[in-house]
């Protein structure tokens, strides 16, 4: 805990003083332009992957980027996306996944997740990206969970278009949703899954 009391105290003494016009304009103002969707994983950071200073980024972070079609029951994640994008007007939507995501590691290598029920649960959200890759020609290690990284990107994509802000905003031509896979160890970004956009 003390290096994050060690962190607060830098950014207030080094880091603050050089953006306080920024916050003080975001004291008042929120207008993100990009709802980026990430996984919870401590190794990918939106803000500094992208370079993106304080307001500029709507974050949801989820285990495996996943994000659940839209259904009856009500949850932050619908929540936070519907306020993005039906409230905030974001123009763009990331995906983004990433290279040796855990998640995707224990769905493309049958892990037994039988003393984590909650996140055996949570990772039926990837059942159609786990079925693509299931018909695909055979792979093995990383390649498989590659492949499966990138196919979740894909189906995530589709997931999101079923929540009713999503399908009206790209009727209405006014949000793009993109696929990104990040990689840790080179740190280049790829697109990944298909950009949708109303025509």
């Amino acid at each position: 805990m003390q290096d994050l009391t060690d962190g607060v105290a830098r950014f207030r003494r080094d880091v603050f003083p050089e953006k306080a016009g920024l916050f003080a304009h975001l004291a008042t103002t929120h207008r993100p332009k990009t709802l980026f969707i990430g996984c919870s994983d401590a190794r990918v950071v939106p803000e500094l992957i992208t370079q993106s200073d304080p307001g500029e980024l709507f974050v949801i972070r989820t285990a495996g980027n996943l994000v659940p079609a839209y259904g009856s029951g009500r949850d932050g994640i619908a929540a936070s996306v519907e306020y993005a994008v039906a409230v905030l007007g974001v123009t763009d939507i990331v995906v983004c996944g990433h290279s040796a995501c855990g998640a995707m590691t224990a769905l493309a290598e049958g892990h037994d997740l039988g003393s984590a029920p909650v996140v055996a649960d949570w990772l039926h959200h990837a059942d159609a990206a786990l079925a693509r890759t299931a018909a695909a020609p055979a792979t093995t290690g990383p390649e498989r969970v590659d492949a499966l990284v990138r196919a979740n990107v894909a189906a995530q994509l589709q997931n999101l278009s079923t929540h009713p802000s999503v399908a009206r905003a790209l009727a209405e031509s006014s949000v793009t949703l993109h696929g990104w896979v990040f990689d840790i160890a080179t740190g280049t970004v790829e697109p990944a899954g298909t950009a949708l956009a109303a025509a």
